[in-house]
């Protein structure tokens, strides 16, 4: 079941992405707004549209929010194999993605603080440019 929802989500989700599909759905509302004078502009007519929207509307929260579990889990195992690569980096930082967001940050705050300690007083370097960068937005 599972990987016949992940094929069925990813031809979705790599359909729906393309120009064309924008087009067929951006004529369809040109065509529903150009039929009002023929139905006279009735409730059932404004009913198809809602209805229809609403409905593709929902099925696309969940193949949207499939693709991106996906990717994100693709990018984590990504960097956990850079982590796991690199002699230099710390091995417990692999599967950090699943501790609470108190845990994080803790560790955000402690890595915060170990840089601090570290760094030179270069520019661009240390904490203090990150807080230069945060506050340029």
């Amino acid at each position: 079941m599972d990987r016949f929802f992940t094929r069925i989500a990813t031809a979705v989700s790599a359909a729906v992405g393309q120009p064309w599909a924008f087009i067929v759905a951006a004529t369809s509302i040109i065509l529903w707004a150009c039929s009002g004078p023929i139905f006279g502009f009735s409730d059932t007519w404004q009913l198809v549209v809602n209805t229809s929207t609403t409905i593709i509307t929902f099925l696309m929260v969940f193949v949207i929010q499939n693709s991106q579990n996906r990717d994100a889990a693709a990018m984590q195992a990504k960097l956990d194999e850079l982590i796991r690569a690199l002699d230099n980096a710390r091995n417990e930082f692999i599967g950090i993605e699943h501790m609470t967001d108190h845990e994080l940050e803790r560790i955000r705050a402690a890595l915060e603080k170990e840089a601090g300690e570290g760094a030179t007083h270069e520019p661009g370097s240390g904490p203090g440019s990150v807080i230069r960068l945060i506050k340029r937005f």
